[in-house]
């Protein structure tokens, strides 16, 4: 496979290289691409949760289980200043 980079990119790999985190401009790819597989898998985990989430709200809705929009920004605000209280 031929890759062509552009002057950034070659900068970029070639202080890596210098820095001595890596031996290779092979390794500074493969760690890279490595890196974008893994953080592709965590959008697409965050994702799928989003959509189990949506579905339970779906079904919880048909269900007449709502919550009227005041009460939700209630509880949620609530939430909000106990999480501001744990960090303090």
């Amino acid at each position: 496979m031929f890759l062509s980079l552009t002057p950034e990119l070659e900068k970029f790999i070639q202080s890596q290289i210098s820095s001595g985190k890596y031996t290779s401009a092979e390794e500074v790819i493969i760690t890279a691409i490595k890196l974008l597989e893994a953080q592709g898998n965590v959008y697409q985990g965050q994702f799928d949760e989003l959509q189990r989430a949506i579905m339970i709200g779906v079904e919880a809705s048909e269900w007449g289980e709502v919550v009227d929009g005041e009460t939700l920004f209630h509880q949620l605000e609530q939430k909000l200043q106990q999480r501001r209280e744990k960090a303090s």
